[in-house]
């Protein structure tokens, strides 16, 4: 029988890299909604940490509890650092994740989604959910063991079609084999390469009880979230529903051509969900993208919806991953008026839109971004070449290399090293040729609404956040009463449908 656990109204968003830590999603499970970490480049973010000297010890705290003690061992004999790295030195880097990487190299990453989950659940009841992402193939299922291990609630996946990861959940509890299709460009291969995880090569006795996190996927229409109710491999228990204003990176408009004006690409009714479709499928979901200010989670709730996610609003809060001068700097930029969130379709290596904050001083045009480099190779594309070899590649590279490997140059044009440059936005940035990496910061477009909430404030919490998520009487601008109008005015037999409709039950959740 599956356990019932409450439904959050509020689900943090699960923002990498490491700006959704385990500090942030204790301190949101901690007021009784769902805190999120990111496991995105959490095996780099974990080991960065400890070459940094794990201030406060809380990462070799977590550590002491992961049932493979030599793991954990090997991991602090090779890159702890009692006393931080050496003026000038850079961070010692972990092996490139391969379609080969072998046992010893998923070990450390299922260390790192166990540390993670294990500190964002001390000293509390509250439920906490990790989230991956599909696009990010080879780290993904020693992420979900670790995560699990540490009693992880739900897990949260999207950029892709995670059809497989219910099934692969399934798997992993029982302590089982788990594999998913490892998807690949160029020649055909004639027999179907998976990735695997077999837990009984980690164990020499009887594993532990583990639970099956719930599932919920990440879309961006009720189309996905059709196919995906009722061909994923195992139980799919709700939906988030992202719309194009959210941070990070964005589904492509249906517009195929990508018409762009000044650079921003140009999104209309037809990327919205239709809610009554996905409504029907009897599955909770959660609205996303321009949901972080008070009045949101009752919209939603007319909408047919259980809550809404918010990922901005938290990014910015005291308890985030981000660094502090970053965040104070994005903050001030705010309360002048003076910051910008623009759509880019070019910086991901992904190919997908990729949101980039921008406000005056913040280095965006400056050179050093476009220093080439795949030190970390999160990011690279699997392909077969005409031997049939597995390599890999990445549009942020070095153009010569990227050529080299059979990539077009054109594909190179105005990409960015997200891997780098994300890790630096959280205090942990690489030196390359002696220079600091340069951060890249990703904000919903809302950001630019922050400053209503700010009231003059430098700093908030995110208990402060949620409450203000959850007031009654909020200050409301002109600006977000007519948007609010749009979105709700797309769906106008939303509510009326929901009501008379199957509902938003599903095993495994309730009302709460």
């Amino acid at each position: 029988m599956v356990e019932v656990m409450p439904v959050p109204r509020i689900i943090q968003g699960g923002m990498g890299v490491g700006v959704s830590g385990w500090k942030l999603a204790r301190a949101v499970s901690q007021t009784g909604q769902l805190g999120v970490v990111s496991g995105t480049l959490i095996d780099t973010v974990m080991v960065r940490r400890l070459q940094d000297g794990d201030p406060g010890g809380h990462v070799r705290r977590a550590m002491a509890r992961f049932p493979f003690a030599d793991v954990a061992a090997e991991v602090l004999r090779k890159y702890f650092r009692s006393k931080g790295r050496s003026p000038g030195e850079g961070y010692a880097l972990l092996p490139m994740w391969t379609y080969r990487s072998g046992k010893a190299r998923k070990a450390i990453n299922m260390l790192a989604a166990f540390v993670e989950v294990s500190l964002s659940k001390e000293g509390h009841c509250g439920q906490v959910g990790m989230n991956l992402l599909t696009k990010v193939q080879l780290p993904n299922l020693s992420a979900l063991y670790g995560a699990m291990l540490a009693g992880v609630d739900v897990i949260l996946m999207g950029a892709g079609i995670p059809r497989e990861i219910p099934g692969a959940l399934d798997r992993l509890a029982a302590h089982e084999r788990a594999s998913l299709r490892f998807d690949s460009e160029g020649v055909r291969s004639p027999e179907t390469a998976t990735l695997d995880l077999d837990p009984a090569e980690y164990w020499s006795g009887p594993p532990p009880f583990v639970d099956r996190p719930r599932f919920l996927a990440i879309v961006a229409s009720d189309t996905l979230a059709t196919a995906l109710a009722r061909k994923a491999t195992g139980r799919v228990d709700g939906f988030i529903v992202e719309r194009h204003v959210s941070g990070g990176h964005n589904a492509p408009p249906r517009n195929k051509g990508w018409a762009e004006l000044s650079g921003e690409l140009i999104y209309d009714a037809r990327d919205e969900a239709d809610l009554e479709k996905l409504a029907a499928l009897g599955l909770p979901f959660w609205l996303a993208g321009g949901m972080g200010r008070p009045g949101s989670l009752s919209l939603a709730e007319r909408l047919g919806a259980v809550g809404i996610q918010v990922g901005t609003l938290f990014a910015y809060c005291e308890e985030s991953g981000m660094d502090e001068t970053l965040k104070r700097c994005v903050l001030a930029a705010v309360a002048r008026g003076e910051v910008a969130v623009r759509t880019d379709s070019r910086a991901s290596p992904t190919g997908f839109p990729f949101k980039i904050v921008e406000w005056p001083g913040d280095g965006v045009a400056s050179g050093t971004r476009e220093r080439r480099k795949c030190d970390l190779g999160y990011l690279r594309t699997p392909f077969r070449s005409e031997d049939g070899r597995i390599q890999y590649r990445c549009p942020a590279e070095p153009v010569n290399t990227f050529a080299r490997k059979g990539g077009l140059e054109e594909d190179t044009k105005g990409r960015r090293c997200l891997c780098n440059s994300l890790l630096s936005t959280i205090g942990l940035a690489q030196l390359h040729g002696g220079i600091l990496e340069p951060p890249l910061v990703t904000s919903g477009d809302q950001l630019e609404e922050l400053g209503v909430f700010l009231n003059g404030r430098a700093r908030f919490t995110a208990a402060q956040a949620v409450d203000y998520l959850l007031s009654s009487n909020p200050a409301r601008t002109q600006d977000s009463e007519h948007r609010d109008a749009q979105l709700e005015g797309r769906w106008p037999n939303a509510t009326r449908f929901l009501l008379s409709g199957p509902g938003n039950s599903v095993s495994g959740f309730r009302e709460g």
